[in-house]
């Protein structure tokens, strides 16, 4: 259909901006319950490095729930079963996933163009669903104070995609908040992280490798072949990192893990090393008349614990329970559809504030310290405690691989695996 000015336009009930876990999941989750809906997603694929690519206990247990637990199983992947770090009398776990009474004890760790890939195919075997790749999302259209749909550029040229209910899922940059203008609160970070691979042929094991060093930290996650690395420096020093040179950046590498000092050398250039502007807000209010913001579009989090995926899952798994058979029957127009989308933010308001109040006392007591210069190694009182009294362990592996309120899949989305 074309609309009066010659600009491409139809019609979908849920158009959900953003093809990543949250989009492709709410997506995968509303099309199983007979809600047309069409996930529009800027890229022509899913072959990007993102980086941290983990996969949490809980966003495990939900693909088991979807019937997708044995084809995850069978993409190659490895497993951190613990969070370890190294101190003057060796070794000490500070998190232990083997300790929770979980259907999968561990987080996975898989490049995330293969989970997307195996979300967007099982979406696709649902009549009501539809994915759009190469289609940029530019703005949104409005009819009064109530938002109804969005603009988009795409090879065929621009075009309007009209809906009865549009969410965001594009993350932290989300046009679709820019264009909305929700209001936000902001908290100050103090440091930036740059991503780089090392590959390596050793054995690294399945523990995540957090190492401290006065003016630095690095968190080392295996994966087949060689580690990633988020390396953490103060915020704005990039220019900085980048003037003391290749030679000087390996060398920290492998003084803060030496478990891959001879394979440093591996790093080709600073262009392999990405730099994260990282932020940390979230927002006052998660819609607006006809749009809804879930996962970093609504609270952007900090890298800390590598939680950020599992939240903004769970945010779909709840925004698919609560707003299925509103958007079937068509009544989230008017106050009572306000009230529906309000649902959402009460319901995931709490672990977002949670788990960012735990990243903020991490990024005060522990980082902030060591990136001063004031801290080099983890901090002896929770060293001490921890080795006292193993079973406490649990306490940051649940934290971190399950978060606060927990979602599941709704009966209505379970397929048999």
């Amino acid at each position: 259909m074309t609309s009066t000015d010659g600009t491409r336009e139809d019609r979908t009930t849920c158009a959900v901006v953003g093809g990543g876990p949250a989009g492709l999941v709410l997506g995968l989750l509303l099309a199983r319950a007979g809600v047309r809906v069409t996930v529009l997603e800027k890229h022509a694929d899913f072959l990007r490095d993102f980086r941290g690519d983990t996969v949490h206990p809980t966003t495990l247990a939900m693909l088991d729930d979807l019937g997708l637990g044995e084809r995850f199983a069978a993409l190659p992947h490895s497993r951190v079963r613990r969070v370890q770090v190294p101190t003057d009398a060796g070794e000490a776990v500070l998190a232990d996933f083997g300790r929770l009474p979980l259907r999968h004890p561990y987080i996975a760790t898989v490049p995330q163009w293969d989970l997307l890939t195996l979300l967007a195919d099982a979406a696709a075997q649902e009549p009501t669903f539809d994915l759009r790749v190469r289609h940029e999302v530019t703005g949104v259209v409005r009819e009064g104070d109530r938002v109804t749909g969005v603009e988009y550029r795409s090879p065929d040229g621009p075009g309007r995609l009209l809906a009865d209910l549009v969410v965001a899922c594009d993350g932290r940059w989300s046009v679709v908040r820019r264009a909305v203008g929700l209001p936000a609160r902001r908290f100050r970070v103090g440091f930036d992280v740059w991503w780089v691979r090392v590959p390596t042929s050793r054995r690294v094991g399945e523990s995540l490798l957090p190492r401290l060093a006065r003016g630095r930290a690095v968190v080392a996650i295996p994966r087949e072949g060689y580690l990633q690395l988020a390396y953490l420096g103060p915020k704005g020093t990039d220019a900085a990192l980048r003037a003391r040179g290749l030679e000087a950046f390996r060398a920290e590498v492998a003084a803060l893990v030496p478990e891959v000092a001879d394979d440093v050398g591996r790093i080709a250039s600073l262009d392999d090393v990405k730099h994260l502007d990282v932020r940390m807000d979230r927002l006052r209010r998660w819609h607006a008349p006809g749009v809804l913001c879930i996962g970093d579009a609504a609270h952007a989090m900090s890298p800390v614990g590598g939680v950020g995926i599992n939240l903004a899952v769970q945010d779909a798994v709840a925004t698919a329970r609560l707003l299925a058979a509103p958007l079937r029957r068509g009544t989230l127009h008017g106050p009572r559809g306000d009230r529906a989308l309000a649902r959402v933010r009460r319901r995931r308001a709490l672990p977002t504030a949670v788990v960012q109040a735990v990243q903020r006392v991490v990024h005060a007591r522990v980082l902030g310290p060591a990136l001063a210069g004031r801290l080099a190694g983890p901090p002896r009182p929770l060293v001490a405690v921890v080795r006292r009294v193993p079973a406490l362990t649990a306490l940051p592996a649940a934290v971190v691989g399950v978060g606060p309120r927990p979602e599941r899949v709704p009966r209505w989305a379970r397929r048999p695996s």
